[in-house]
């Protein structure tokens, strides 16, 4: 009997010890409840990257001085790449014909085709004689800022150009080139804020009326998120900057009230995206609340139309036409086309697809010109990032990047260290099988510019593509900098081919650059996208497939519209 009862305490003292046994793993199994495996907290982020970087074991190269020259400077024509680059969408069908440059809404395909399909049926009936001579059209697909640069900086000059906005042709105008208005307007368009249903009604609710000032209010004061895309390439995004300054300065748009109105929103801005791919990805994410989009667009997209609300802001898109030829047998057959636009049929397939849908809009404000367009995109280069940011450089020096890819990573990098503000922090990783610290993160100051460009012009590839080690070696230093400097924004940059061979993968880092929540941008280089995007996926940074020729003018964008 004693025997028995020994056996029984036993048997209860198991039972107790194996229930704290169950009861530590399962506290210890629940504390990540309703995360992947993939999603971890700062902490576990932070402890995880330790243990890896301390693997990862990085050297530190010597600090190396090149002299930052004025052939450094701005140079938009060396920028630009060949405009064969661009797509032609539209033959002509003639030896002798006009050629129009047109922005990516008119001259795409499906919806986005009114001026291709316009073109294609115009030089199908003959075009047009001018002087006995028969001219068609060719049709090239050009974003409206990048075909201001390239006709101001005359590097490619068309016949005629059209974008979305006469924004464009008054910066145009104010660069001193020869312009001359064929149409006021081919197709009427609006820019506006796409709000999801929710927010727009919430919004409504608390204020009675949602208008672009509601939305700009309730994004400076930290309600909603709004996205927006580059005021140095897109329309409706420079449209919006010079609403905000607009509508904060009460049409006095470089007022101090106009400035600090700006600054108080742009805080709220978690950032501004490249293209319009990315925002809308974004917006998917639910990290933007609001997001800038063109009436066509949104009424073309089923998703869009259900499940946000358009509130359209700023100036008409009104598409004008204009000529940068002075040839008047051009001109005449530019007037030929754009009366061909302009005929029922035309005009009929453009309310189709889109346009000519919101003429009880009428802009508020005055029209501004040229001088003070580019004064606003100065003045927003300078005040974009509310807050300074904290950058590390990730440079792909493999043995893959040998030839042509290290050498349009370097020239490029070295051309758009004028559009990093000063005020920024920046650093450079390399890697290979290896990885090397080639520059500790400092204030981008004169001296730290000079020892950027040493750095990157002594990069040279050698042997394998360890990618996440470098990753993770960056994630590390600006770690270490947002100690110092903790209301910056972090941001890497990975420059590579994409290929990762060696070293950690992504599966091994990705739960710790989601938990650390650094964006990172991919630029590639003849390159693997579908590698590198998957890195930008993880905290909707943006990856740039960029060809030799592409890359320079590419970089630029990237750098103005994110330091």
């Amino acid at each position: 009997m004693k025997k028995k009862n020994t056996g029984k305490k036993v048997y209860i003292v198991f039972v107790a010890i194996l229930s704290i046994i169950v009861m530590i793993i399962g506290l210890a199994a629940t504390k990540n409840i309703g995360r992947t495996a993939d999603d971890v907290n700062k902490e576990d982020a932070l402890n995880r990257l330790a243990k890896m970087v301390k693997e990862i074991n990085p050297t530190e190269a010597n600090p190396v001085k090149a002299i930052v020259s004025s052939t450094d400077k701005a140079n938009v024509y060396r920028e630009l790449p060949d405009i064969n680059s661009r797509e032609v969408v539209v033959n002509p069908t003639t030896s002798n014909y006009i050629e129009i440059y047109s922005s990516p809404e008119k001259a795409g395909t499906g919806t986005d085709g009114w001026l291709s399909e316009v073109a294609e049926s115009f030089n199908r009936d003959g075009g047009v004689t001018v002087n006995g001579v028969q001219y068609t059209v060719q049709l090239r697909n050009v974003s409206s800022g990048e075909a201001v640069d390239y006709i101001s900086s005359k590097k490619a000059v068309p016949d005629a150009f059209t974008p979305s906005s006469s924004m464009w042709k008054a910066m145009l105008d104010a660069d001193g080139a020869q312009t001359s208005v064929i149409s006021e307007s081919m197709v009427s368009n609006q820019a506006g804020l796409c709000v999801a249903n929710d927010i727009y009604q919430s919004l409504e609710s608390q204020k009675g009326k949602v208008d672009v000032k509601t939305i700009i209010d309730a994004t400076a004061e930290g309600q909603i998120a709004t996205g927006y895309t580059n005021p140095f390439s897109s329309s409706a995004g420079l449209n919006l900057l010079v609403c905000i300054l607009n509508e904060y300065g009460n049409g006095d748009i470089f007022s101090n009230s106009a400035k600090s109105g700006f600054n108080k929103f742009q805080s709220n801005v978690p950032f501004v995206a490249l293209t319009t791919v990315q925002m809308r990805d974004s917006a998917d994410k639910g990290t933007f609340g609001a997001f800038v989009c063109e009436y066509q667009t949104y009424i073309n997209d089923k998703r869009l139309s259900k499940e946000y609300t358009f509130v359209p802001y700023g100036y008409e898109h009104d598409n004008p036409l204009v000529a940068t030829t002075n040839d008047p047998a051009k001109i005449e057959a530019l007037k030929a086309f754009s009366d061909y636009c302009k005929t029922d049929t035309s005009q009929k397939l453009a309310t189709t697809y889109g346009f000519n849908q919101q003429a009880n809009y009428k802009c508020p404000y005055d029209k501004v010109s040229g001088q003070e367009l580019r004064e606003a995109q100065t003045f927003y280069k300078e005040n974009k990032n509310a807050r300074p940011v904290v950058c590390v450089f990730v440079t792909d020096v493999s043995g893959s990047m040998l030839g042509e890819p290290i050498n349009a990573l370097q020239s490029s990098l070295i051309n758009a260290m004028q559009y990093i503000n000063k005020d920024n922090y920046i650093g450079l990783v390399s890697y290979n099988d290896r990885v090397e610290i080639n520059l500790p993160i400092k204030k981008f100051d004169d001296e730290q510019q000079s020892y950027f460009k040493g750095a990157v012009q002594s990069l040279r590839p050698t042997g394998g593509t360890a990618t996440f080690d470098g990753v993770c070696v960056a994630l590390d230093m600006i770690e270490k900098q947002m100690e110092q400097t903790p209301d910056a924004t972090p941001i890497i940059f990975v420059l590579s081919d994409g290929a990762t061979n060696t070293g950690y993968r992504l599966d091994d880092v990705q739960g710790v650059v989601k938990g650390l929540k650094v964006p990172i941008y991919t630029i590639g280089y003849n390159a693997d996208i579908d590698a590198l995007k998957k890195i930008s996926d993880i905290n909707e940074g943006a990856c740039i497939n960029a060809d030799t020729d592409d890359i320079m003018y590419q970089v630029k964008m990237l750098f103005n519209s994110s330091l």
